[in-house]
Parts: structure tokens; sequence; C-alpha cells
């Protein structure tokens, strides 16, 4: 399933008792539809998100990022400390597209450029397989 939405936090990375990394963030969605008496109904969903791949990912998962998820969806529910019941989605992401707006993008443009390391200039024009 895949998902398109803005993270409404900055990105947390915890490690479970086993020594494993995971990183949370909560993503919301929005969908706007027009009801039976024509007035314009916007409705938010928010996730809990989690992503065990690499941790590395969390600095440039900040407040207003946009994102597309691909991954899984399965809901929680739980007592809360009023003693209400409350329920919750959770999605278990497996890939994450960034296409920013948070408030670190100069640094995923950054991180970006700088992840793709040129050879050019390294060896000599003998070493060319053309």
């Amino acid at each position: 399933m895949n998902i398109i939405g803005r993270l409404t936090r900055d990105a947390e990375v915890r490690t479970t008792s086993q020594d494993k990394q995971v990183v949370n963030f909560s993503v919301a969605t929005n969908q706007s539809y027009k009801n039976k008496q024509g007035e314009y109904i916007e409705q938010t969903t928010y996730f809990d998100c989690s992503y065990w791949i690499s941790a590395k990912v969390a600095s440039l998962l900040t407040k207003g990022t946009l994102v597309e998820l691909l991954g899984r969806v399965s809901t929680r529910a739980w007592i809360g400390k009023d003693g209400e019941p409350k329920a919750g989605l959770n999605f278990h992401t497996s890939n994450i597209k960034l296409y920013g707006g948070g408030k670190r993008t100069e640094t995923v443009q950054a991180t970006a450029q700088t992840g793709n390391h040129s050879t050019a200039g390294q060896g000599s024009e003998d070493d060319l397989p053309f």
C-alpha cells in the first residue's frame, strides 16, 4: 500500500532491547470530498509509522516534509490513561520517497548530491571502457 502525506513531527530513533534501531514518525494524509448536501469535507488521517531498515534516514524526516511511503497498515487498540478505549493506525514502512518541504530541505538536497560520488578525474584515459 502507498500513502502520501506530511510528517507531523520530526522522526525519532529508538533502540530496542535487542539493540535494533527503529525510526518512528507520524504522517498525516488528507482527503477532500463533496457530501450529499454539496459541502466540501476535509478528512485527515494520521498514521504512526515505523522504519526498521536504516536509522540514517531519521535526519531527513522532519516536520512538514512530504513523503510517499510503501508498506503495510495495521491497527492497534488500547485503554488510555483516562480509562477510555483508543485506536490508531500503524504503517510499517518498507520504502520512503522524500519530496521535501520540511525545515531541512537543503539538507535533503545536499545529502542527495553528496551521495553520488563522482569518479571523474580518478585514473587515466586508459581506464575508459570504450
